[in-house]
């Protein structure tokens, strides 16, 4: 939705608009990829802490916090606070992800729901048969669940440092199966690892959250209520004996997202349109309110944790858990340990035939209907990196032992982590050494994409600009009235003239409730089309948004030489309308709610506008196109 004041200056790479927020899935990709870094400088500080200062580092942790209200109260040392506390926050966060994938993303397309499931386990059982095997009749077999998970912030940063010019679609499919793997890992804790229950507060936390449930389905959007019924479930789930992170992420799959429609963002507009009108503290909170609610809650809890989770929370787990006192002798021990040797093979060797070998296997049993959504080389160094598991590993480690044995333990975790960052570097520099075609199928594979476009794109219906076998189009939805149409037109402008097989269809979407002449636009070029002239039309009013009177309209007829009085009659009698109504429909049931929206060969594209991001759009959309053709690269 755009404001009806902005201006319409001409797009600029620099202008706030270029840098415009990013789509919600690419946001979690780069705010994981980002925080790895504090990550990563979050263990070396415990590292050298831990061994500058043994005793200290040890002591700071297990002091004792206590909360206490009358006769009631948790107690509870500090690394328990952040393990069980502050780490449900983070679990909310891989919940919150997880359901939107779900709503939104790859995953709305149940069928495709079974590959990360079955990738994800595959991932999780081979490890953890690898680790048994070198535990096999011992008492350290019982921390079998410290193979399973992969870190997806350390994942997905050490694959862009590894992997830098890998497509965002191959970190997509990463975190799809490791949101599997953070499931089952809470799933586990919560089962296996969890201590001595109580039955009456168990069933406590259980009705707490029967009874989030209940208030979403009764419409309430009071974040104050859903916040208490949290804090009281998690309190209930600390005293059954049930790790309580598992509030954060039943709470996280528990909160829908959808796109903002339109209704709701016209509605959000003339809530603000009365407030300007009339600046009443009651219209201000009308207008706060309709803002508000036109996001989606799984939109609106993301923006509010992810960064606090990956910047803070996850940092200071790990300050708080990978302190180990290093030796000599202790690391001559440590790597002769089944403990370690099991945690470390497990995950560098069992996680990418575990996910490989699933993926592959049920390519094969389904006759290619379910397949990776990238080639298969990418498909291998997503495994390899998926060895990289440190948050829930440790979680789970502390939990499963003590003393010596966690020291081992977490030997084997950061050990995992260096070595699988390695292989997956050498499997990424060989994909870069292949030909061209070969390298695109390795990256991108073959495999068909999830189609955003409701109406398919019609030559006689629809306004095209470019050739009509073109292997990529790009669908505008758009609004001439509209300041950040125009500042897109500029882009379309070059890549149209930099991808001579490029396919462009504008399609229109006059937000009337802000824009009030860009009804009258849309029909004027309509008009012009049944004289042939749609896209100078098209152009003459991109190039003058701040004059689309009729007199205007009238003035750009005149300019382009068509046939003044047949114009007018078709303005009048809005021949153009019936048109502009079956796109905007189409809109409607494509989920487009604001201008201007693109479709890349019918994938919708999020995030800027500006000439890199829909230049690599287009890029990719042609890789994929002509590695299914077989054209030429």
């Amino acid at each position: 939705m755009t404001s009806p004041d902005a201006p319409a200056s001409r797009f600029s790479l620099r202008t706030p608009w270029a840098l415009s927020p990013q789509t919600p899935l690419r946001q979690f990709l780069r705010t994981e990829t980002g925080s790895a870094a504090v990550l990563l400088a979050a263990t070396v500080a415990a590292l050298a802490w831990a061994n500058i200062d043994p005793s200290g580092y040890s002591a700071l942790w297990a002091t004792e916090l206590s909360i206490k209200i009358g006769v009631a109260g948790l107690a509870a040392d500090l690394r328990e606070w952040v393990n069980s506390g502050l780490m449900a926050f983070f679990f909310l966060t891989a919940g919150l992800e997880a359901r939107r994938e779900f709503d939104l993303g790859e995953l709305r397309e149940r069928r495709r729901l079974a590959l990360p499931v079955l990738v994800g386990l595959g991932g999780m059982i081979v490890p953890i048969a690898i680790y048994l095997v070198f535990n096999a009749g011992q008492a350290s077999a019982h921390g079998w669940g410290t193979t399973m998970s992969t870190d997806t912030a350390f994942a997905l940063g050490m694959l862009a440092l590894v992997g830098p010019d890998v497509p965002d679609r191959v970190r997509t499919y990463l975190l799809t199966f490791a949101i599997v793997d953070d499931v089952a890992g809470i799933v586990v804790i919560a089962v296996v690892y969890s201590g001595r229950l109580d039955l009456a507060a168990l069933a406590t936390g259980l009705g707490l959250l029967g009874a989030v449930v209940l208030v979403r389905v009764l419409g309430v959007h009071n974040g104050a209520c859903y916040l208490v019924l949290g804090i009281a479930a998690w309190i209930a789930f600390f005293k059954s004996g049930v790790d309580p992170v598992v509030v954060g992420l039943a709470a996280g799959l528990l909160t829908l997202a959808y796109p903002a429609t339109r209704s709701d963002l016209e509605q959000a507009s003339e809530s603000f349109r009365l407030f300007r009108e009339q600046p009443t503290p009651e219209l201000a909170r009308d207008a706060r309110e309709s803002v508000r609610t036109a996001i989606s809650p799984n939109d609106r809890l993301q923006q509010l944790f992810h960064p606090w989770t990956s910047y803070l929370i996850v940092p200071l787990f790990a300050l708080a858990n990978a302190g180990i006192t290093i030796s000599g002798g202790f690391l001559a021990r440590a790597f002769t340990s089944p403990i370690t040797l099991g945690i470390l093979v497990g995950y560098v060797a069992g996680k990418p035939v575990g996910t490989a070998g699933v993926a592959w296997l049920l390519t094969r049993v389904s006759g290619g209907r379910i397949r990776p959504p990238i080639g298969w080389a990418a498909v291998a160094g997503v495994g390899t990196i998926a060895g990289i598991g440190f948050i829930v590993s440790l979680l789970i480690a502390s939990l499963a032992f003590r003393g010596p044995a966690l020291a081992e333990a977490k030997v084997g975790i950061l050990s995992a982590a260096i070595c699988a960052s390695a292989v997956t570097w050498i499997v990424f520099l060989v994909i870069t050494k292949l030909p061209k075609r070969l390298r695109l199928r390795a990256l991108l594979g073959t495999s068909r994409t999830i189609i955003d476009l409701a109406v398919p794109v019609d030559a006689k219906r629809d306004h095209v600009r470019g050739p009509d076998r073109a292997p990529v189009t790009l669908v505008e939805y758009g609004d001439f009235e509209c300041p950040y149409c125009g500042q897109a037109e500029a882009v379309v402008r070059e890549l149209l003239a930099d991808y001579g097989d490029l396919r462009y269809v504008w399609r229109h979407l006059p937000l009337t409730d802000v824009h009030p002449h860009a009804q009258l636009a849309a029909e004027a070029t309509e008009a012009a089309g049944r004289q042939g002239k749609f896209w100078e039309m098209h152009d003459q009013l991109l190039d003058h948004q701040g004059d689309l009177t009729a007199r205007d309209l009238v003035s750009y007829a005149t300019v382009l030489d068509l046939d003044g009085q047949r114009f007018i009659a078709d303005l009048r009698r809005r021949t153009g309308q019936a048109k502009i109504a079956a796109d905007v429909d189409s809109a409607d049931i494509s989920g487009v709610g604001g201008t201007p929206t693109f479709f890349v060969n019918g994938l919708r594209h999020h995030g800027a506008y500006d000439i890199d991001e829909l230049s690599d759009a287009v890029r990719t959309a042609r890789a994929r196109a002509l590695i299914g053709s077989g054209g030429p690269p």
